[in-house]
């Protein structure tokens, strides 16, 4: 088992492509080509034991499909995840995974569609109790059912109900109290506060935040409110059209970001003390996953792009403890 500190998670050149194609026919008579969309396009970080881990960027530059990666929900198509160690891509069978997958959970960006509406609340939190075996007895999981909704703020008797009958804020404590039913170390967030009020967003998060400190959860958060990054994060990684474009420890990232993308990012972020800092707006939209452009993939809105960087796709090196995919930084320009 990993020590605190020490990698629990490990991704190494992970990519995952999706075949967009038309159909067979459809393409000859047309006369089309096949599509591949690059969802991910080969990354690579670690998550410490204990840490929090987030990933942050627009909508579609792949953020989800790592998580769904990392769980088992979709296979890479090419490089490994570890955990504790142990190469999970390798393992060819669910049976073999078993063990590892019981111990790392998903908590979904919709409270309202990841819960089984059919199902009363006490069925829905003992779900994993069941799938994996970990109690022995009916009253022994009543028994664990009322422990972990108190856990989450909510109250025993809410098991005899059904999810309809719950605000979104609630439903999201449901959504946490059945990933914490199999007991795991490492949890997967998929923008679990998007589809919440504010005021429920901040009551959510703090409630993750207990929960990590009391039962030394690790957690791999995901989302593009980088108010939220702020609050939850201790390193934070940069996704740029399926690559990770900077990461960095939370503090270090929000102080001095190093990326032009990064920057932009930030400039998006209301400047609440109106200090009158310039802003540099970056034109151009996000290029298309499926024809991405040669060289460094933020070129084309990039204000210190250069020959280099139309070329060649930089490498992500370090640089003053953060980790940089930039030409422009490793040459000193920036």
């Amino acid at each position: 088992m990993a020590e605190a500190g020490q990698p629990i998670v490990e991704v190494v050149g992970l990519a995952r492509y999706f075949d967009v194609s038309k159909p067979w026919l459809a393409r000859v008579l047309q006369g089309q080509p096949r599509l591949t969309l690059k969802a991910v396009d080969g990354i690579d970080f670690a998550i410490r034991r204990g840490e929090t881990f987030s990933l942050v960027g627009e909508s579609g530059c792949g953020k989800s499909t790592v998580a769904r990666l990392i769980v088992g929900l979709h296979r890479p198509t090419r490089g490994h995840i570890r955990f504790d160690g142990v190469d999970l891509t390798a393992l060819g069978t669910r049976a073999a995974q078993a063990p590892f997958r019981r111990r790392m959970q998903m908590i979904f960006q919709d409270p309202f569609a990841s819960l089984n509406p059919r199902w009363r609340v006490r069925d829905i939190v003992a779900e994993p109790l069941r799938a994996f075996a970990l109690v022995a007895t009916g009253e022994t999981v009543a028994g664990r059912v009322a422990e972990l909704l108190t856990q989450v703020g909510l109250s025993a008797n809410d098991g005899e109900k059904y999810p309809h009958e719950f605000s979104g804020g609630q439903r999201q404590r449901i959504s946490i109290a059945r990933a914490l039913s199999g007991n795991p170390e490492f949890l997967v967030c998929d923008e679990p506060t998007s589809a919440l009020d504010v005021s429920v967003q901040a009551q959510i998060l703090n409630l993750m935040k207990d929960l990590q400190r009391r039962l030394g959860l690790t957690y791999l958060f995901i989302s593009h409110n980088l108010a939220v990054i702020d609050h939850v994060s201790d390193r934070v990684g940069v996704m740029y059209l399926g690559r990770l474009c900077e990461v960095a420890d939370a503090q270090s990232l929000f102080r001095r970001p190093r990326h032009p993308y990064t920057r932009l990012l930030l400039d998006t972020i209301p400047d609440l003390a109106m200090t009158g800092r310039a802003r540099g707006p970056v034109a151009g939209e996000v290029p298309s996953p499926i024809a991405p452009p040669p060289g460094c993939a933020f070129h084309p809105r990039c204000p210190h792009a250069g020959e280099r960087c139309r070329l060649e796709a930089p490498a992500l090196l370090e640089h003053d403890g953060a980790l940089i995919a930039c030409h422009g930084v490793e040459e000193g320009r920036l």
